[in-house]
């Protein structure tokens, strides 16, 4: 399901399924901290997989990218059902490479190479070597950026096993469809409804970029020239992150968190997860101390570096942390550039979320006599 706003520039077009949110929550799963999600929930939703399976996503999610664009091309809905029926109708050693393509696109090197080792059944000293600098020239990818040696030793691995692969893709998705997302799906169908409502309705009162920073919670895009189209699509488990991918040289397509604020990712949890991350986030000192100096002035992360005498890595920790509450904006300029500032109305809404939490009524439990005479041992 999509439709466009063509007064927009770039033009604006609308999608929604959830195959989306069927990919993107076995990454929320595979790294909950990442995403402020209760391990111990994830954990237990993981258990619900067989030992084999758990490994295998462990290991696919570590070295490959969610395969957004392929999702956008499937047809309507484009739901967990229409992913699983499209993924089985591709012959088991080509399930890697269709899925991480993009439509259309010539076969460059890196991927010739590695379906030479599809090919032959396993990867030599010569292949690491011409692929190590194959990445290394990848577009977009920062100047001195290199694969990591395990990862790249992954990527080959599973290219020589490629149909072995494209079967535990398949049955591993199946069995997460059934033993999860199948309920799941129910649940969060009606929610990217009311998203995909709510960004229409914005698009029609704000211009491109107020869009993209009102849908994303705080994240701008210094250009847009760069595209013709960018395709938005909600999203329930990226909630409140946003996850690009292009499409081709001039779409772009942009999944944006669409929990609604003060809703819980874990079914019957009565604190929001908003609420719960800004908290966290605020409890640090550090992090406050960040806070304090993006109230009066908009910083990069390496700026923010030195004024805290921290390490880069150290500080974009904590940046992620305020993001993930929300209390953080910043601005995507040119390459990998990033000015952050503080969201005021965020830490304001947050406080009164706290408030009417903690004042709203609540239930008395049953009496503690009542419940240990109904006891069963």
């Amino acid at each position: 399901m999509s439709s466009a706003s063509a007064s927009k520039s770039p033009r604006i077009v609308w999608d929604r399924g959830t195959a989306y949110d069927f990919l993107a929550s076995l990454n929320v799963l595979h790294e909950p901290e990442k995403f402020g999600l209760r391990g111990a929930w994830a954990a237990g939703v993981r258990s619900r997989l067989t030992t084999e399976e758990r490994e295998f996503f462990d290991n696919m999610l570590a070295i490959i990218e969610l395969p957004y664009r392929w999702v956008y091309n499937l047809p309507e809905p484009k739901d967990a059902a229409t992913l699983l029926y499209h993924l089985k109708q591709i012959p088991a050693a080509e399930r890697i490479y269709v899925v991480t393509e993009r439509p259309g696109q010539p076969q460059d090197p890196l991927r010739a190479r590695l379906r030479q080792i599809t090919a032959a059944g396993k990867w030599t000293e010569q292949d690491r070597v011409f692929l190590t600098e194959a990445y290394r020239d990848t577009p977009h990818k920062e100047e001195g950026w290199s694969m990591p040696p395990r990862r790249l030793e992954r990527i080959m691995d599973a290219c020589a096993r490629a149909a072995e692969v494209g079967e535990a893709l398949l049955g591993g998705l199946q069995s997460y469809f059934n033993v999860f997302f199948e309920e799941e799906e129910k649940r969060i169908a009606p929610k990217l409804d009311e998203a995909l409502v709510r960004g229409r309705e914005l698009a029609d009162r704000l211009e491109t970029p107020e869009l993209l920073e009102e849908l994303s919670r705080g994240v701008s895009f210094a250009e847009l020239d760069w595209a013709s189209e960018i395709v938005l699509a909600p999203s329930y488990w990226l909630s409140p992150l946003i996850s690009g991918d292009d499409i081709d040289s001039k779409r772009m397509l942009l999944l944006y968190g669409a929990r609604p604020q003060g809703e819980s990712l874990v079914p019957g949890e009565i604190v929001p997860d908003d609420l719960l991350a800004a908290l966290k986030a605020l409890a640090d000192p550090t992090r406050l101390r960040i806070l304090r100096f993006l109230i009066q002035e908009h910083l990069t992360p390496a700026e923010l570096s030195r004024r805290l005498r921290l390490r880069a890595p150290t500080v974009t920790h904590h940046l992620h942390a305020l993001r993930l509450a929300g209390l953080v904006r910043f601005v995507i300029k040119g390459g990998n550039e990033r000015l952050y500032s503080a969201r005021l109305e965020a830490i304001q809404a947050n406080h009164t979320m706290l408030k009417d939490f903690l004042e709203q009524d609540v239930v008395d439990a049953e009496p503690l006599e009542t419940f240990e005479r109904g006891r069963m041992f």
